[in-house]
């Protein structure tokens, strides 16, 4: 069995996508439901997955609730607040007591969007984490490389909350790895972080083709840093169908781990998410 422990759904005639722009990508502008992700599964082993958010909309995450409460391989959902509010700690309550609040594990806020590169440790957001630690929440992150040293900051300050590295730290897949290695690598040494190998079908750019030996290397990295127990495997789709369908991803993913061991193999696939997610 495996877990996909990245992926989303969006209804662009409930909701619009800012982020989904130019020509490039314009194959996401359009709806993706759960009867999509049935189909994209199908055939595959993968048997539970995890909803992330995508809109910075307090309405979006009560939606997805309810989708995990219908979908029948929907497991988990990681959704959104406003952190920065004065208000964060109370708009968690609403959503652990929804009808299918069950469903919520952890809360996502997409830092690579922000210019300020020390946004995870301005006061209001560590605030903020602190009321998602007394929830009982994870943190989920997507940062850009020169960001991460305040998301080590961040978890150093928190170690009772787990943090979840989303797609390894976004490596600068055909650039100078220093700048991202070094911070991942001080991350690993938190035991409350974990990594998704997740966004590796477009992290040389969307619309290329994934090339296992080109990707290696940076995988390697997390390999070496985290460990299997540490690391879980996510599709980011439909995002990667800018690169890769969805069985092109499962495989590439399984290449870039093929001198692994069957129980390392099945930690990534399986074990870490069904731990850190409670599945």
């Amino acid at each position: 069995m495996t877990v996909d422990a990245h992926h989303h759904l969006w209804d662009i005639d409930v909701r619009d996508q800012p982020w989904i722009t130019g020509p490039e990508m314009e194959p996401l502008r359009r709806d993706f439901r759960p009867a999509d992700l049935a189909q994209a599964v199908r055939g595959t082993s993968v048997d539970t997955t995890v909803l992330v958010q995508t809109a910075t909309d307090p309405e979006e995450t009560p939606e997805m609730l309810v989708l995990a409460d219908s979908a029948q391989c929907i497991g988990a959902v990681v959704g959104w607040v406003d952190l920065t509010a004065r208000t964060a700690r109370e708009q968690l309550g609403p959503l652990l007591s929804h009808p299918a609040g069950r469903w919520l594990r952890g809360l996502r806020h997409r830092v690579e969007a922000e210019p300020d590169v020390d946004w995870m440790v301005r006061p209001d957001v560590l605030r903020a984490l602190a009321a998602v630690e007394d929830a009982g929440l994870l943190f989920e992150v997507v940062a850009r490389p020169e960001q991460l040293p305040a998301v080590l900051k961040a978890a150093g300050e928190f170690p009772q909350l787990t943090f979840v590295l989303d797609h390894c730290g976004r490596p600068p897949v055909g650039g100078d790895p220093e700048g991202w290695a070094a911070p991942v690598r001080k991350l690993a040494e938190h035991p409350n972080v974990v990594c998704k190998l997740s966004g590796l079908a477009t992290a040389a750019g969307w619309g290329r083709e994934p090339d296992v030996d080109r990707l290696r290397p940076w995988v390697d990295v997390v390999l070496e840093a985290f460990g299997p127990g540490r690391l879980m495997f996510g599709s980011d789709w439909p995002v990667c169908l800018l690169s890769a369908s969805y069985r092109e991803v499962l495989e590439l993913t399984s290449r870039l781990l093929d001198g692994l061991s069957k129980h390392e193999r099945a930690a990534i696939f399986d074990g870490t998410a069904r731990e850190v997610y409670e599945l």
